[in-house]
């Protein structure tokens, strides 16, 4: 068996990860506990800049660090031209990218293309990249998953995630649990195709997931300890792409699914939602306890089906169709795709269509 550290000898993982009431006002002192040196960029969208990324410049001058604030629309390749574009324009600066995820995720990839420090500050705990050297960017109008740099450290104030939807704090603990499929689909390519497996990387994953299932009935409206477990999931789960180098631990057939039905469907869910119904889909073709992944999600209260994802039936099966198809240099489950009428008897068998 190969030494799984020859063919992942590389890990880039964050320094320091801070969670706690207020955390936002330690901000600054973070900065100099990692020996920032320059200008703060602060990449944010309209609503995080008002819910958390004034209060990160505050911490920051508190400190005498100069700070700019931009703001994106989205995670697109031309939102990182913008933020490209500033860097080079205004001189020395590290980022924090604060955020539910897409200011995250441009900020993380302007980092790693200008090889600069960045901070990772989340607004909502809705997605499990708040950690990992992975990032979601569309590019010519369709969304990639590529390479971009691990935060030197997390900032996450559970105050201010405490006061997101809880809509996104079920679509977090829905991407965690896809890990259980995801890392299925690796174990499959590594059996069939030989591709490089982590045994440390996927037993993290899994443990996330399990973790999240286990707590279940804990995970409610309005409770801050909920937010506590899902956050650590969360950055667990970051941990295990970046130990992987990849995002194969936290991302497979599911996920596939997830970025088919954002291109089908009318009005999608969120991608966390999606890839939970797409976990239960998945889990019943390797032949798992697909059931148990429904109960969890239900008990969360993360969507289970069509219906609660607000998509039709039809979408669903013309995304389990063409799934196969988004990311086809990466094996799973779904091979070179299913049958129309496989599709549809999946779909049904499983509850997410009637």
């Amino acid at each position: 068996m190969e030494n799984e550290f020859e063919l992942f000898p590389f890990m880039e993982l964050p320094r320091g990860i801070l969670i706690k009431k207020d955390a936002l006002e330690e901000v600054g002192r973070v900065c100099k506990r990692f020996h920032l040196e320059g200008t703060g960029l602060i990449v944010c969208d309209p609503v995080t800049r008002k819910i958390a990324g004034n209060k990160v410049a505050e911490s920051l001058s508190e400190l005498g660090y100069g700070t700019e604030l931009i703001e994106i629309e989205g995670a697109t390749d031309r939102s990182t031209d913008v933020v490209e574009e500033f860097v080079k324009e205004h001189g020395d600066h590290f980022l924090l990218g604060v955020g539910g995820g897409r200011p995250i995720d441009v900020a993380k990839y302007v980092a790693f293309k200008k090889d600069l420090e960045f901070l990772s500050i989340p607004t909502a705990a809705s997605h499990d990249g708040i950690a990992s050297s992975r990032a979601s960017i569309e590019m010519d109008g369709r969304k990639k998953s590529i390479k971009a740099k691990a935060p030197l450290g997390v900032v996450a104030d559970i105050d201010i995630i405490s006061r997101a939807p809880y809509r996104l704090l079920a679509s977090g603990c829905a991407d965690i649990i896809s890990n259980c499929t995801a890392v299925l689909d690796w174990k499959l390519a590594h059996r069939l195709k030989g591709e490089p497996f982590s045994e440390y990387s996927a037993a993290l994953s899994e443990m996330t997931a399990k973790l999240v299932m286990q707590r279940a009935e804990d995970i409610k409206p309005k409770h801050t300890d909920p937010i506590r477990i899902v956050l650590k999931a969360l950055v667990s789960s970051s941990v295990a792409m970046s130990i992987a180098g990849s995002s194969r631990p936290a991302s497979g057939s599911e996920h596939m699914f997830a970025h088919a039905l954002d291109a089908f469907a009318e009005d999608p869910g969120l991608h966390g939602e999606e890839t939970g119904v797409g976990t239960i889909m998945m889990m019943y073709l390797h032949g798992g306890d697909w059931k148990s992944i429904r109960d969890s999600l239900m008990t969360i209260g993360a969507p289970v089906d069509a219906s609660g994802l607000g998509v039709t039936e039809e979408e669903v099966v013309k995304a389990l169709l063409e799934a196969h198809r988004i990311r086809p240099n990466r094996y799973t489950i779904l091979g070179t795709g299913l049958e129309e009428k496989a599709a549809w008897k999946i779909a049904k068998v499983t509850g997410v269509i009637t």
